[in-house]
């Protein structure tokens, strides 16, 4: 975990990666803010600036400002990639003035319904800025927020016009029971579109704890599934972990009653990514070796890919052998970081 001994790594990280923006070419993510906050959040901070110099070709500069979003005008900027710079300008106002906990059960409610926007990542990047504020708050860490929430907001993507089918008492299940669509070469919003059927699992809880559980189930239960159905496409189901993932560490920093609402949201998200990326057939799969959490997560920042940190990172949430076998799985089908 996070050391007061190297910390201040991640601060320096975060100020550095704060001059670009979240995207680059044109709508692929950003993803250096979360790795480094997941290389920090287990003990390898001191590899954060050698990691982001390897990545440092793959960030562009901030965009620029379009017209200030207020309080009165914010619905019609929702949505608009091209208010970026202006909803981190909010959001930066907002978290001067007010708790950090506050602005996030705030935006919360509304910004949830558009949790598939940058295919899940605006959702990703605040669980890792609500985890990295949990553990301490400081300047870098609030800024932080405060453009996670603000690529949220400027890539807000509802999904509507899914048809319900019946799920399953688990989360194993239910997502086995998800049905593939027949995507061809589409892109991620394409894919996203083409998604018309999904399980139901989940809308009839109520209670907080409960959610809570079934949202730990599925977090689970989608990174044990990608150690054998992670070939389907091996970086975008890692987001069927992590997407849910990164909506469980925010909910300890959300009023209870948005809990439920936050379990629903996290399933669509897991089965639309599941849909759109799962296999014709799973396959067997065993690890090279029985490794510990701390070996899994030296080997996933020696490959040094993203998205293998990210659901390492998750796997050793999860913390059994099966979601470390997963995260040996990614290391294994996907291209190191050069």
């Amino acid at each position: 975990m996070e050391t007061s001994s190297t910390s201040g790594q991640l601060e320096e990280a975060l100020e550095r990666l704060h001059a670009s923006g979240p995207e680059r070419g044109g709508w692929l993510s950003n993803h250096a803010p979360m790795v480094v906050e997941s290389l920090a959040a287990h003990g390898q901070a001191g590899a954060v600036h050698r990691w982001v110099d390897l990545y440092r070709d793959k960030l562009e500069d901030f965009p620029d400002r379009v017209a200030p979003v207020t309080d009165d005008n914010w619905p019609s900027a929702l949505g608009d990639p091209r208010r970026i710079a202006d909803w981190t300008d909010h959001f930066s106002r907002a978290l001067a003035e007010r708790p950090w906990r506050s602005v996030l059960a705030q935006w919360w409610p509304r910004l949830l319904p558009g949790l598939y926007g940058g295919a899940t990542h605006t959702v990703i990047r605040v669980g890792h800025a609500v985890r990295a504020l949990e553990s301490g708050e400081n300047a870098p860490r609030i800024t932080e927020l405060a453009h996670a929430l603000g690529y949220w907001a400027a890539r807000h993507q509802p999904v509507t016009g899914i048809a319900p089918l019946p799920g399953a008492p688990s989360a194993t299940a239910s997502l086995d029971a998800v049905p593939a669509i027949e995507a061809g070469h589409m892109g991620f919003r394409d894919r996203l579109g083409a998604v018309r059927r999904l399980p139901v699992w989940g809308e009839d809880v109520i209670d907080p704890e409960t959610a809570r559980d079934r949202l730990t189930e599925l977090v689970r239960a989608a990174t044990h599934r990608y150690a054998t159905h992670g070939h389907g496409e091996p970086t975008m189901l890692v987001h069927a972990a992590t997407a849910p993932n990164a909506v469980l560490r925010a909910l300890g920093s959300l009023p209870r009653e948005l809990w439920a609402p936050s379990l629903r949201a996290a399933w669509s998200a897991s089965a639309a990514v599941t849909a759109m990326y799962a296999p014709a057939e799973p396959v067997a799969y065993t690890p090279p070796a029985r490794l510990t959490a701390e070996e899994v997560m030296e080997r996933a920042l020696a490959h040094g890919d993203e998205h293998v940190i990210k659901l390492t990172d998750t796997a050793l949430d999860v913390g059994d052998d099966r979601a470390l076998a997963a995260a040996l799985r990614s290391v294994e089908m996907s291209e190191p970081l050069a």
